[in-house]
């Protein structure tokens, strides 16, 4: 199972430079001024250059396959080359791109999608037998394509194009947020007849295919036809470096413009000292710990209140994210659309929760927390947890799982695990995790009821309506629930001084995250 929103950063495929410290010895020449002209104030976009970006990367196995995407550099490369209908914007609301509009029938069940007037690379337009065509593939049950799961409220053998430019999208179901599976993560659009991805890929997106290596460097060419503008670069280059040393050092030795991950120290170090720039992408990773509701001892609603006033949750930004992120309030999504702001911040109550474990009968509570080095921070956190829990009686024993298999080891086993997630929608967290028949619900969260809420809730037309019965859900989530989401991590991002464009309020996986169409060098 693999339950990040985001993808783990395998440590793993070429790395450009001979080792993690070294620098990167990269083709090609940067456009762009010098620190002096870096220095002088933005100014107005100015066009040409190539900008080098250095991603964590796939090894000899990437593929320029969008529906494959799985890494961040396979992403990144793929909004490159390609459209959705539609994106995330910073609050997670859906936004159009190749879609102009849509609107749905009076019972939610039926969707007009009228696509935008855009081109392929090849000079044909994009049109509705292409968007049919790429869904059908997705869904493809053959295929381990990303998107399947969430193009699955689609009838794609009911939804017909009506025009060259127009498709009805027939539903399973009342389905409100359907602008979300438009913008879901790996549904971009590919031609009627696209077969060869890696060498001669055609899409629509900002940059035409210029070259491919796997595992080693990507250079895309400006799309002066992309419906959405030029991009100011001539250029942008991906190249792979696995190891955060390798991207930190080609950045500063001025090898690359863009580094991708940075970990929090690294930004410490260089943040306003003036050799790069650091990017901090607030609200981009859920941090938690996850409680198996269907099993002792969490399957006692006084146990999970007593977890939920253990966790000193600055504590554990400050130690597990070296203050690189901000408390969260035991609900997923700050910030985004729908978000239940009105309710009181959490705060530490050892006095309450020792009450609530002892009419629960678990004054000497222990029980296993189960985390991994697959995710930066987790086994800090683990740590950190456990000793907020002694000063309650509650002895939490640690064990370390495989970074290999830590995400299908912790959906069914265990009781108490770390966890994490990326950017995507209140509705999509709720219907993928929180639902009797969710494939990834981790917190065993099994309510008919809460079910019905979320029926209900897309079945809403009126929006203020539908907001407030997902306030009501996550009332009930915040009381009761599984998740005890104690952060929310930054996603840090490092340029040279001399790049300028580079949204700072997208969280990782949204429209405007590694957007270079929008990139320009100073």
């Amino acid at each position: 199972m693999y339950e990040e929103r985001f993808p783990v950063l395998h440590r793993r495929g070429f790395l450009a430079a001979g080792t993690g410290a070294a620098v990167l010895a990269l083709a090609g020449c940067a456009g762009g001024g010098t620190d002096d002209e870096a220095a002088s104030g933005d100014g107005p976009p100015k066009r040409g250059g190539r900008l080098r970006a250095a991603f964590a990367g796939g090894g000899a196995s990437e593929t320029l396959d969008p529906h494959l995407a799985n890494l961040f550099a396979d992403v990144a490369r793929a909004k490159a080359l390609y459209d959705k209908l539609a994106d995330y914007g910073p609050d997670l609301a859906a936004r159009p791109r190749l879609a102009e509009k849509w609107e749905p029938n009076k019972t939610l069940d039926r969707w007009q999608v009228t696509l935008r007037k855009a081109t392929f690379h090849d000079g044909r337009p994009v049109t509705a037998k292409d968007v049919l065509h790429s869904y059908r593939r997705i869904a493809d049950p053959g295929k381990a394509f990303r998107a399947k799961a969430s193009l699955e409220p689609i009838d794609l053998d009911a939804s017909r194009a009506t025009g060259e430019r127009t498709i009805e999208f027939v539903l399973k179901r009342p389905t409100a947020e359907f602008p979300n599976v438009l913008a879901a993560f790996g549904a971009y659009i590919v031609p009627e007849n696209a077969s060869d991805f890696d060498k001669r890929p055609i899409g629509s997106g900002p940059f035409r295919f210029v070259s491919f290596a796997p595992g080693r460097s990507a250079v895309f060419r400006r799309n002066d036809d992309y419906w959405d503008g030029a991009p100011h670069l001539d250029e942008i280059e991906f190249v792979v470096a696995n190891e955060e040393s390798a991207r930190v050092n080609a950045l500063l030795g001025g090898q690359v413009e863009y580094a991708h991950e940075l970990n929090p120290a690294t930004a410490r170090a260089h943040e306003g000292r003036g050799r790069i720039e650091i990017v901090r992408l607030r609200n981009s990773a859920m941090q938690a710990f996850c409680m198996k509701t269907d099993r002792p001892p969490f399957d006692d609603r006084r146990v999970r209140e007593a977890f939920f006033l253990i966790a000193d949750r600055q504590e554990l930004v400050d130690g597990a994210l070296s203050g690189a992120g901000e408390v969260a309030n035991d609900l997923f999504g700050k910030g985004y659309e729908y978000y239940a702001s009105s309710l009181p911040q959490r705060g530490q109550d050892l006095d309450r929760a020792r009450a609530l474990l002892k009419r629960a009968g678990a004054e000497k509570l222990k029980v296993t927390l189960d985390t991994s080095a697959v995710a930066a921070g987790f086994t800090e956190a683990a740590g950190i947890f456990r000793d907020q829990a002694a000063k309650a009686g509650v002895t939490v024993d640690v064990r370390t799982g495989s970074k290999d298999s830590y995400w299908s080891d912790i959906l069914d086993g265990g009781t108490l695990c770390c966890y994490r997630s990326g950017a995507m929608p209140i509705e999509a967290h709720i219907s993928q995790r929180l639902l009797t028949d969710s494939t990834t619900n981790a917190t065993k969260w099994h309510h008919k009821d809460f079910d019905a809420q979320y029926r209900q809730a897309q079945s809403t037309r009126d929006k203020s309506r539908r907001a407030a019965v997902y306030e009501r859900m996550q009332r009930r989530l915040y009381t009761e629930g599984g998740f005890l989401i104690w952060g929310f991590a930054d996603w840090i991002l490092g340029t040279a001084r001399h790049v300028r464009g580079v949204e700072t309020k997208a969280p990782a996986n949204t429209l405007d995250w590694a957007r270079f169409d929008n990139v320009w060098l100073a």
